[in-house]
């Protein structure tokens, strides 16, 4: 009984408050150790990977690299990047016509499908679409299409698009484009491949019209689309100056897409100002516009000779002066004084003193042996043939300069052999004949471009005005669309008479000979008009697509 009343007394309460006490210490404990390991293990995983997106190295593949930038910067709903869907190819009946209505019910069946339907929603979502070489599946152009394009995901493209080495264009249709965003766009491009040639911006009007910067002097865009920009008279202003100046002149752009604008009269007017002195741009278009006669007639007019004004006439003396001068300070002092008479018939603003000099050089050099003077004279009739073929003189009314071996004008030019590479890589379509007759062209263009200014090029003097040769480098020019009406095609008529005719008399050399290709339909006159009917006929012997069919036919012809 001692023990039984001893048990409940002390025994079993005893260890009941210990145990309680130390079933508490222990939930306690626990507790803090619950509350302790989110604190020190969990936040510094969490926290580092999302705000060090510079630790990533780009490996080169954009659908790897954009997906880790994204997520490193805390951008959870990205777009993602997927091939180029490609259309379907043309359907071809089989030899059973009973396959086709039980594919008929397939479709049917899957388009009532859910899955069908949301998997149509897909085109829709946001995406980066991406054309692949078909060798190395590298990426070659990048399509953006109908989401807007935010500023933070330009910088990620800053460091995911420069490791790509075969990009070759970026396309970006309605993303929403503002003027901070096309800053930061255009800052991007330097950083990217150097083989990026084209940039298409379309359907993305800016208040500012800012496009113009897209063709900078250390721009190396080739080819550019600005389609369906609302771009007014302003905004071609704008990109008239940038095709060129009195002191500038883009030498990179070579195809220019302004379809499906506002431009009208005057803004067609200042495109033409940016024609008379740029020597690159072969392709340009200006379809869908609201250009009338008197901006067509001042297209027509840069086309064929046309007059230099005051400020370019004192400009093309300065230009004058200072390349004979440079040209007399380069050339040896042999071959300078061992021709004397034959430079001083070439300058007639020579001074009287270096005519003395000359004269007296020329009895020194009397003692010298024939093989000798023989060796100078080839020198000075080498340098006097580069001076003749680069319009070197230093008279504005001498005659015009020989220009059938541009190579040899050529001859020292640093320049032209890196020129030349940059040309040919955008992008071509269309028949191969006409491609590779752009190719030469682009490359007669970077020759020219690099060698003579234009206000050097050969000129006429008629009644005291001075008479500039056209710009013949122009081969495509699309007018489709307008409001022109006969008298604009008058202007026209006349450029194409005039080029028709300064082609036939360069038949045998080389060099830019005007337009290859017209488009005036769908204006303000009829299609049998007479003068229409002039240029269409003029024009299809110059197309290099319309003579190629002919040959096309003829072999097949043969090979039958």
């Amino acid at each position: 009984m001692s023990g039984e009343a001893s048990a409940p007394g002390t025994s079993p309460r005893a260890p009941r408050p210990g145990t309680q006490k130390a079933s508490g210490a222990v939930t306690k404990k626990g507790d803090r150790g619950a509350k302790e390991k989110p604190a020190t293990v969990l936040p510094p995983v969490g926290e580092e990977e999302p705000k060090n997106p510079e630790e990533y190295q780009c490996t080169g593949v954009l659908e790897t690299d954009f997906a880790e930038l994204c997520t490193r910067s805390g951008y959870a709903d990205f777009p993602k990047v997927v091939p180029r869907p490609r259309p379907h190819p043309a359907f071809v009946p089989s030899a059973s016509m009973s396959e086709k209505p039980a594919l008929d019910d397939q479709r049917l069946s899957a388009s009532c499908s859910l899955s069908s339907l949301e998997s149509k929603y897909v085109f829709f979502r946001p995406t980066i679409q991406v054309e692949l070489e078909p060798e190395d599946k590298s990426v070659k152009e990048i399509y953006i299409r109908g989401w807007k394009v935010e500023e933070r995901i330009l910088g990620i493209f800053s460091k995911c698009l420069p490791p790509l080495s075969q990009l070759q264009a970026i396309n970006l249709w309605k993303v929403g484009l503002t003027d901070k965003t096309l800053t930061a766009f255009i800052a991007l491009l330097p950083l990217c491949s150097s083989t990026i040639r084209k940039v298409s911006l379309e359907g993305n009007p800016l208040p500012e019209q800012s496009y113009h910067k897209l063709m900078a002097l250390d721009s190396t865009i080739s080819h550019l689309s600005l389609r369906n920009n609302n771009i007014n008279d302003h905004g071609a202003q704008l990109l008239g100056q940038a095709l060129s100046t009195l002191h500038s002149c883009n030498r990179t752009l070579v195809s220019l897409n302004l379809g499906f604008n506002h431009i009208g009269d005057a803004g067609a007017s200042y495109i033409a100002d940016g024609l008379r002195l740029n020597r690159a741009l072969l392709w340009l278009s200006l379809a869908h516009n609201r250009i009338q006669d008197q901006g067509a007639l001042k297209l027509a007019e840069v086309l064929r000779p046309f007059e230099l004004t005051h400020t370019e006439v004192v400009e093309r003396r300065r230009l004058l002066l200072e390349k004979g001068s440079q040209e007399r300070s380069r050339s040896p002092s042999s071959s300078r004084h061992g021709d004397s008479k034959t430079e001083r018939d070439k300058n007639p603003l020579m001074g009287v003193s270096s005519a003395a000099l000359a004269e007296k050089a020329d009895k020194t050099q009397t003692t010298k042996t024939p093989k000798s003077q023989s060796k100078k004279k080839d020198k000075s009739g080498e340098v006097a043939k580069k001076e003749e073929k680069s319009g070197s003189g230093q008279s504005p009314t001498q005659g015009t300069p020989k220009k059938e071996d541009p190579s040899k004008a050529g001859k020292g030019k640093v320049t032209i052999p890196e020129q030349k590479p940059s040309k040919g890589k955008g992008p071509k379509t269309g028949n191969k004949e006409k491609r590779s007759f752009l190719l030469e062209s682009e490359q007669l263009v970077a020759e020219a471009s690099e060698v003579v200014n234009p206000l050097l090029e050969p000129v006429e003097h008629r009644d005291g005005k001075v008479f500039m040769p056209g710009n013949k480098v122009l081969l495509h020019l699309n007018l489709m669309r307008n409001r022109i009406t006969d008298v604009g095609l008058e202007g026209f008529l006349a450029t194409v008479q005039h080029q028709a005719e300064f082609s036939k008399s360069k038949s045998a050399t080389k060099g830019p000979v005007g337009l290859l290709c017209l488009s005036l339909a769908k204006n303000y006159f009829s299609p049998q008009c007479p003068t229409y009917t002039m240029i269409q006929e003029l024009m299809l012997s110059r197309d290099p697509i319309s003579k190629a069919k002919p040959r096309e036919e003829d072999s097949m012809a043969s090979s039958t």
